[in-house]
């Protein structure tokens, strides 16, 4: 009998705190998954680098027993000079004099990575001013990027992913849940073809020292702008039409982040998704929810005309895509439909 009630009592106290137990598994799984990536790299990149400090060292020693003229001391002073000046992307070797880290194009590339927080860190501002100019311009122009694209991503979503869904819902019946599945999965792969394998192919036969696997690679790492600057197209000295393809790799990086945002997007609003994310949000208190439904009507009642007026042209434009589909117009499917 103790038993029962204890079990019972149990299982009562983790319904109740069901959220906060969700949210600390979150945790829990969050850390441990950063220790896994963690003992993964280090046993895969560890005996690598290893490897190199060894060629390297006895690479140093090589040149330095070759040249008894010049000493330890002032090889290493050369070599942290040439190394600073790497790091800011200016080489000393001869078949890279010919290319500028900031004529107009390489800029242009270095302010979408800017605003698009990829920043490959191949190239940065070298003076006072430009560091300064950079902390401003960035302070403004992330902020301005995000209401671009969440702006961008809002239009295209409704025509890619919310009308074609409920066509396929209203014309054939077809259960809506399934098909917004469907949808996100044709939509990613899609998405995957076009802006992951194929930009990679051509990277691969664009760039001499980049196979199939580097080219993805920089693909990936770039479109989720995580921006690591070990792989940057168009940086050979022997590259033709630079300027050229240094702008298709801007129009690139912009267009394949705004197809990520919306796949992003679209599986986030399948239904088991967001089931799936309320079990780690807060739950909210019924007061709290009733302050939020007073202060929503004082709002409304400010403005009752303008969401009347908005509500007509809303009701007149579905109207007309339902024309265009061939759907006879009722309440039903006009319901369905005011949800896009």
């Amino acid at each position: 009998m103790l038993q029962s009630l204890a079990g019972s009592s149990c299982v009562r106290l983790v319904e109740q705190h069901r959220s906060a137990w969700c949210f600390g598994l979150l945790v829990l799984g969050y850390a441990l998954y950063l220790v896994f990536g963690a003992v993964v790299f280090s046993s895969v990149e560890l005996p690598s680098e290893d490897l190199l400090r060894q060629e390297l060292a006895k690479l140093k020693r090589r040149f330095l027993d070759e040249h008894a003229c010049l000493g330890e001391p002032q090889l290493e002073r050369f070599l942290a000079r040439v190394l600073e000046a790497s790091n800011y992307g200016v080489s000393v070797l001869s078949n890279a004099s010919g290319s500028w880290n900031w004529d107009f194009t390489s800029s242009l590339f270095f302010a979408s990575t800017v605003l698009s927080t990829t920043g490959y860190g191949h190239t940065v501002p070298l003076s006072d001013g430009g560091k300064a100019f950079c902390i401003v311009y960035s302070v403004i122009g992330i902020p301005f990027t995000l209401l671009f694209l969440t702006a961008v991503v809002q239009r295209i979503i409704v025509h890619v992913t919310r009308r074609p869904v409920l066509y396929f819902h209203v014309r054939w019946g077809f259960s809506k849940q399934v098909v917004a599945i469907v949808h996100a999965v044709a939509l990613g792969f899609i998405t995957v073809l076009c802006f992951f394998f194929i930009p990679a192919a051509i990277f691969s036969a664009l760039e001499d020292d980049w196979n199939f696997l580097e080219s993805f690679y920089f693909c990936f790492i770039s479109l989720s702008t995580i921006g690591l600057g070990d792989y940057v197209p168009g940086e050979g000295y022997n590259q033709k039409f630079r300027e050229l393809y240094k702008i298709g790799i801007t129009c690139y990086l912009l267009l394949g982040l705004i197809a990520m945002l919306v796949v992003l997007e679209t599986f986030c609003e399948l239904h088991e998704l967001k089931k799936f994310r309320k079990m780690f949000y807060v739950k909210k208190d019924k007061e709290d929810d009733q302050e939020h439904i007073i202060e929503h009507d004082q709002l409304s009642f400010s403005s009752i005309s303008d969401q009347a007026a908005s509500r007509k042209e809303d009701q007149k434009a579905l109207e007309r895509f339902l024309e265009q589909i061939n759907v006879p117009k009722t309440e039903t499917t006009l319901g369905e439909l005011s949800e896009i």
